[in-house]
C-alpha cells in the first residue's frame, strides 16, 4: 500500500433516523435531518470546498430518496451504513448471509438512487464480528471504516466485547486480513479507521467535551504530522438539529440494568450538549483548525485510489 506525502483530513458523516433527543428512531427525525440538518451540513461543506462521505443507511434512503440525491451535484460520495439501525440488525450478531443481505440490498438501493457506484460502508454503530469481512467481499465493497483504533469507550455502546478489538487494531489504513476486519492482511478490503487517543474524535466528543477535542486535534494532527496517517473525523446531519420543543422521553433499549445505564440513561444524557446551531459552532472550529494547517481534504474512496494507485 503507498504511503501518501501530503497530510489528510476525511470529514464523514453517518446519515440515519436516529433522535439524539429521544434516544430512538424516528422518521419524523428522518425528516428533519433532511429539511434541516442535511442543508446546513450541505452548505458548511460548500463554504470551505470540501469533499466528504455520507454513509446512509438503507432505511432512511428508502424513506427519503431525496437525502441521497442531494449530496450528488457537490461531488461528495455516497456510501453504505447498512439496511438498518435498528439493535437487532447490528452486524456483530447478524449470520453471514443476513450480512451479505443487507449490504447487498443497501449497495443497490443506494446506487440506483444516486447512480453512482457505492463501495464504501461502515457498520452501524461500529459493530462487526469476523463474518463481515466475508460479506463485504461477497457484496462488492472495497472500502471499511467501522474500526475506532485504540478508542476506549467500547462499552458505552452495543457489541462491547467485539469492541475490544479496537485496543489492538493497526491506526493506519491498512489491507484487512481474510479473517477480521481488525487485522492486517491480504484481502480486497481496505480499512480507514476511525481517529481516536482514547476518546473518539467524533461529533459527540465534540459536543460533549469541546476543550478535550482541541488538544485531541492536535495530538492526532502531530501523529499525521509524524507517519502520515489521515485524519478521519465521523458526525451526523442529526446533531445539528434540535428537538428540544418535545417531551423527552429516553428509549430504553437493553434489558441489561447496567449496560442499559450506560448505553442509554447517562449516554443518551451526555449526548443532547451543544445540539442544533451551537455544534455547527463546534465543528466548524474544527474545520477550520485543519484548513490553518493545511489539509487536503478527501472522500473516503478518493483517498483509497491514492493509496492503491
Amino acid at each position: 500500500m503507498k504511503k501518501v506525502k501530503d497530510k489528510f483530513c476525511l470529514l464523514t458523516n453517518d446519515v440515519e433516523t436516529t433522535s439524539i433527543w429521544h434516544n430512538s428512531l424516528r422518521n419524523e427525525t428522518g425528516k428533519k435531518v433532511l429539511e434541516e440538518g442535511m442543508p446546513i451540513l450541505l452548505d458548511l461543506y460548500q463554504k470551505y470546498n470540501i469533499k466528504s462521505t455520507f454513509f446512509f443507511t438503507g432505511y432512511i434512503a428508502k424513506l427519503y430518496p431525496e437525502i441521497v440525491k442531494m449530496i450528488v451535484p457537490y461531488g461528495h460520495e455516497v456510501a453504505s451504513h447498512g439496511m438498518s439501525h435498528e439493535k437487532s440488525d447490528g452486524f456483530d450478531e447478524m449470520s453471514l448471509e443476513k450480512q451479505i443481505n443487507h449490504l447487498k440490498k443497501s449497495k443497490a438501493l443506494l446506487e440506483d438512487i444516486s447512480g453512482l457506484e457505492v463501495t464504501s460502508f461502515r457498520a452501524p454503530a461500529l459493530r462487526v464480528n469476523d463474518r463481515t469481512i466475508i460479506a463485504l467481499e461477497k457484496a462488492g465493497y472495497q472500502i471499511d471504516s467501522s474500526i475506532a483504533s485504540q478508542r476506549f469507550d467500547m462499552f458505552m455502546s452495543f457489541g462491547g466485547l467485539q469492541k475490544l478489538n479496537w485496543l489492538t487494531a493497526p491506526r493506519l489504513p491498512y489491507q484487512t486480513s481474510k479473517k477480521s476486519l481488525f487485522k492486517k492482511g491480504n484481502s480486497s478490503i481496505t480499512e480507514v479507521p476511525l481517529s481516536a487517543s482514547l476518546l473518539p474524535y467524533v461529533g459527540t466528543t465534540m459536543r460533549i467535551f469541546p476543550f478535550l477535542t482541541s488538544i485531541q486535534r492536535r495530538l492526532l494532527s502531530l501523529e499525521s504530522k509524524m507517519n502520515g496517517k489521515p485524519i478521519v473525523f465521523d458526525i451526523h446531519p442529526n446533531e445539528f438539529i434540535d428537538e428540544s420543543n418535545e417531551e423527552r422521553t429516553i428509549n430504553k433499549r437493553s434489558s441489561n440494568l447496567i449496560a442499559s445505564f450506560l448505553q442509554d440513561t447517562l449516554r443518551s444524557k451526555l449526548k443532547i450538549k451543544n445540539l442544533g446551531k451551537n455544534g455547527v459552532d463546534l465543528y466548524e472550529r474544527e474545520i477550520k483548525y485543519f484548513i490553518s494547517e493545511h489539509y487536503r481534504f478527501s472522500t473516503v474512496k478518493d483517498y483509497c485510489k491514492l493509496l492503491n494507485t
